[in-house]
């Protein structure tokens, strides 16, 4: 399948994105040097999945919508749809996925999720855009998911590593139900001092990390030694971390939205979190990656 792929070039830098999902798949530079994940089949073979129009777990995998119920996987089904390229340079790609009698039967909404990135030496630039082309209200989430080499190239033993927040993160932390993927009520101490957090596995044994209303739209991964990376996700109010203890990789992922709360029972319109948006708009959502020396 890697002749599938769509190559970025600026420079000595490389991105490869997949149109299956328009995942993001390689960020390297000119010493062959990869900055996402190894996808270690032993813990999880994805890259950088695209998650809309929902994010995480729905109560019972279902959503109701003027009294009718649909039926959604966790993170819904872009990640597994193939995008269209709608257009090309040797930098830059835009991919778009439109709604189709197959996304209606499970999401009953009429959209366009168009996906640009652009790779500008050692940063890489992603613009996801929501379009409603319908007549009513369109509620729905979109997060990133990219998986970040754990330790970075050239960083040093995983524990060296930190992400450092742009402002105090001083709020209690969410957790998910392993059982159902729901997220769970109340909060636990935040493992976050002032705005630095030290990595380290034991932090995901009880899976992901979930902050619902962050009040960074910015932060630095990094150790002390080799490069770091620069993340701005300035329209996204939600973030989750989350690895598989073990694995060689971080996921950084902000989100507008996140999972049901446990025991959710109303309709999609009323879930904490939803983006609702009105008939012939639009919502763009950014995620740039920097890297730059540590």
């Amino acid at each position: 399948m890697s002749e599938e792929l769509v190559s970025l070039v600026s420079g000595e830098w490389r991105a490869l994105i997949h149109p299956l999902g328009a995942e993001l798949q390689s960020l390297r530079d000119g010493a062959g040097r990869e900055f996402m994940t190894d996808a270690d089949p032993a813990y999880w073979t994805g890259h950088a999945p695209l998650l809309f129009p929902i994010i995480g777990a729905l109560r019972g995998d279902a959503f109701r919508h003027e009294g009718c119920e649909y039926t959604l996987p966790r993170h819904g089904f872009a990640r597994r749809s193939r995008f269209a390229i709608a257009a090309r340079s040797e930098d830059a790609v835009s991919f778009a996925l439109e709604d189709s009698e197959a996304t209606r039967a499970v999401y009953p909404f009429a959209f366009r999720l168009e996906m640009a990135f652009r790779l500008h030496g050692g940063a890489l630039h992603m613009t996801a855009t929501v379009h409603n082309r319908g007549e009513a209200v369109m509620p729905f989430s979109f997060g990133y998911h990219p998986a970040f080499a754990w330790p970075l190239p050239g960083g040093g033993e995983k524990t060296a590593h930190r992400i450092i927040f742009e402002k105090d993160e001083p709020e209690q932390i969410r957790r998910l139900s392993k059982a159902t993927g729901e997220l769970l009520p109340g909060g636990e101490a935040t493992p976050v001092a002032g705005r630095e957090l030290v990595l380290h596995e034991t932090l995901f044994e009880a899976d992901a990390m979930v902050w619902t209303g962050l009040a960074s739209r910015a932060l630095r991964y990094a150790s002390p030694q080799g490069p770091a990376l620069d993340i701005a996700f300035p329209d996204s109010p939600d973030l989750g971390l989350w690895q598989v203890p073990g694995a060689h990789y971080l996921c950084i992922e902000p989100w507008a939205g996140y999972a049901d709360p446990l025991g959710f029972d109303g309709e999609i319109g009323q879930k904490p979190g939803i983006v609702l948006l009105p008939p012939g708009e639009s919502r763009s959502f950014r995620m740039d990656v920097r890297v730059s020396a540590g």
